[in-house]
């Protein structure tokens, strides 16, 4: 089989084929408490990044329409953040592949009081089933690198938004702070994955989850695969360390 057939699935070298498969199941697996475990695994810090993109995305707070797709954010939390932040002209698209994480994530719709203004459709994000330039903003939150074709979902991103649309991308990135990168791997390996085995009875899922984080693109490489997507203004922040960026690129 050709290299370009290949990709990673944590430190494992699988079929590219094979890959969604394999990330599905990961996710099926730790649907149920995936944002209690995010909770564990960060100490709470998931939050506040993710209240960073919100304040990055700034969305209207006035009745103008806005319209938000939200990929791979299954159980809503981006969306959600996004609502409430957000006029009453606002209007999010959650895309997930799992239906086990959208299930989670509709249930929490209804609770808060917010399936009025957040949608939730079941799609690929390396083949939206959306109209060329049918969004103001996207966003994927901790989900790019679980897709097998990254170049792919970047090129798809860039067609449905509309000329001004703005792509935001929170991923775990590279801890640059000598000390904390000792300290971080050790948490990585030796406390997530046995924290998962006692949290949701998986401890494979977290181990992948791990690993996959090592193969990601370092935060320029990122940057440089955005901006050959078409996206223009491209720029990335560290926060805490390194632990996570958030990239930022414009269709303009």
């Amino acid at each position: 089989m050709d290299r370009e057939d290949q990709t990673h699935f944590g430190f494992r070298e699988v079929p590219l084929v094979d890959k969604q498969t394999l990330v599905n199941d990961v996710f099926h697996s730790v649907a149920q408490r995936y944002d209690l475990m995010n909770d564990l695994m960060s100490g709470g810090l998931h939050r506040v990044w993710k209240d960073v993109m919100i304040t990055a995305l700034n969305p209207p707070r006035s009745d103008a329409p806005f319209s938000l797709l939200d990929v791979a954010g299954g159980t809503g939390d981006i969306a959600f953040r996004a609502a409430k932040a957000a006029g009453h002209g606002f209007q999010t698209t959650v895309c997930d592949i799992n239906p086990d994480m959208l299930a989670v994530g509709r249930e929490r719709a209804i609770k808060t009081h917010l399936d009025h203004q957040v949608s939730f459709v079941e799609g690929n994000a390396e083949a939206l089933a959306f109209a060329d330039r049918s969004f103001d903003a996207y966003t994927i939150a901790f989900g790019i690198r679980n897709v097998p074709r990254i170049d792919a979902a970047l090129r798809e991103a860039f067609r449905v938004l509309k000329p001004g649309g703005r792509l935001l991308c929170l991923e775990f990135s590279t801890v640059d702070v000598p000390g904390l990168d000792k300290i971080y791997d050790l948490f990585s390996f030796k406390v997530i994955p046995p924290l998962g085995r006692t949290v949701t009875g998986d401890t494979d899922s977290y181990q992948y989850l791990v690993e996959s984080i090592r193969n990601f693109p370092k935060p320029n490489a990122f940057a440089d695969m955005i901006r050959d997507a078409g996206f223009a203004r491209v720029t990335w922040q560290a926060l805490s360390g390194g632990i996570v960026a958030l990239h930022s690129g414009w269709r303009l």
